[in-house]
């Protein structure tokens, strides 16, 4: 077959729209206090962050469907490609340690200069990606939470921040 034999006879072109629903909030101490503790955890976990070329700490913390909190943090390199984020660090581990239980949510903060941002830090594409691995592997939608001291931001499920998540592989 060929590449033309699959051109319509007559293009028609359609509008679509994404829509992205998310709550936002004026600071941790107003979230429900499940999603508060997690945030906590992550901004504790910024403080383990190795960075010394960027000085970007972040701190990312996991619930786990067993309860348990898994904190992770950003881990650079001298040669850049080498380091880790710390959503990928955070959920590279729970996988290896707890390989029965589900990531149920992620929170995400970062600090500069030893403070925490005012806005949160959203997770590069890799990382997204690598957040819809875990949703699509368990079937279960998972939460995101990013954080800053003035702003944050929770999305009920990884699609809502990686619309095209890739899945052509199934």
């Amino acid at each position: 077959m060929r590449i033309f034999d699959f051109v319509p006879i007559r293009s028609i072109m359609t509008l679509k729209e994404i829509n992205i629903s998310y709550k936002e909030y004026g600071g941790i101490g107003e979230l429900p206090e499940e999603d508060k503790e997690l945030a906590l955890a992550a901004v504790k976990a910024t403080e383990s962050s190795y960075s010394p070329y960027s000085g970007f700490r972040v701190g990312a913390a996991l619930r786990l469907s067993t309860g348990e909190i898994i904190r992770g943090s950003n881990q650079e390199n001298i040669a850049y490609p080498s380091g880790l984020c710390a959503e990928r660090t955070a959920m590279f581990y729970a996988s290896a340690a707890y390989p029965d239980a589900d990531i149920t949510a992620i929170a995400i903060a970062a600090s500069q200069k030893g403070e925490i941002c005012e806005k949160p830090a959203t997770p590069c594409g890799a990382c997204r990606q690598v957040m819809a691995e875990y949703q699509t592997k368990t079937g279960q939608n998972m939460k995101i939470i990013l954080t800053g001291t003035r702003q944050v931001m929770v999305f009920e499920k990884v699609d809502d921040i990686l619309p095209f998540l890739f899945d052509s592989l199934k």
